[in-house]
């Protein structure tokens, strides 16, 4: 079965095609990757995905063989059990904040978007996406737990701030040197020592974690729209 480039959220995959060139849906999802050579391989809503006009097929073998991450529950982990899924320590609902952040790039550098999900206690969610316009992956993963920092109150008596970027981790958390991006870091840095209460911990992108996914979609929702919606929490 050969391959087509599509975009998805407007940034460009290779998704199964048929003969014809049209999508090949299963259950409404297509089968797609980013990167010809890069194995993991992902399942997209077909309505999420259109067909890029004057693009060859290729054959199934110019794409390395894939495997798909182990399939998790679509609905998401109550608030309580977030943290808990993940094999970090629980955060309890009645006065923790949690939130994900993604960053999103085409390009790199390249229009770029920041995702932010933040859970309230209780479990009521707030979403909110920023437009970076011409930036780098790196900022757009930052400015997200910038601005999830920004908007959970400070005398939150916990705060637990899920990212898949091993890069924020270091240069936020463990002392990594930074060449770029010092200004950036720097206010978050400051910002974090504001709130002690605060940790930021790993978490594995694209692996089926619902929140993180939904980072993800807001993120690549920036670069789609060029525009910012910010978190609003009352």
């Amino acid at each position: 079965m050969p391959w087509t480039v599509a975009l998805l959220r407007g940034q460009k995959v290779l998704a199964r095609a048929n003969a014809d060139g049209t999508l090949a849906a299963e259950g409404g999802r297509v089968e797609i990757r980013y990167r010809k050579t890069d194995p993991k391989a992902y399942r997209a809503a077909v309505v999420n995905l259109s067909v890029v006009a004057g693009e060859a097929l290729l054959p199934d073998d110019d794409v390395v063989p894939g495997v798909e991450p182990e399939p998790k529950g679509a609905k998401a982990p109550a608030p309580e059990r977030l943290d808990k899924s993940l094999g970090a320590k629980p955060t309890r609902t009645s006065d923790g904040w949690v939130a994900f952040t993604d960053g999103a790039c085409s390009g790199n550098p390249g229009p770029a978007g920041s995702g932010m999900v933040v859970i309230r206690p209780g479990g009521h969610i707030h979403e909110g996406f920023e437009y970076l316009g011409t930036s780098t992956n790196n900022v757009a993963e930052l400015t997200g737990i910038l601005r999830a920092l920004e908007v959970i109150p400070a005398d939150a008596p916990s705060i637990l701030i899920h990212t898949d970027s091993q890069y924020s981790i270091g240069v936020l958390t463990k002392g990594w040197k930074a060449k770029v991006n010092q200004e950036l870091i720097a206010k978050t840095k400051t910002l974090l020592a504001k709130r002690p209460q605060a940790r930021i911990v790993y978490v594995r992108g694209h692996a089926g974690v619902p929140m993180n996914e939904r980072a993800d979609e807001l993120a690549r929702e920036a670069i789609r729209l060029e525009r910012t919606r910010p978190v609003e929490i009352s």
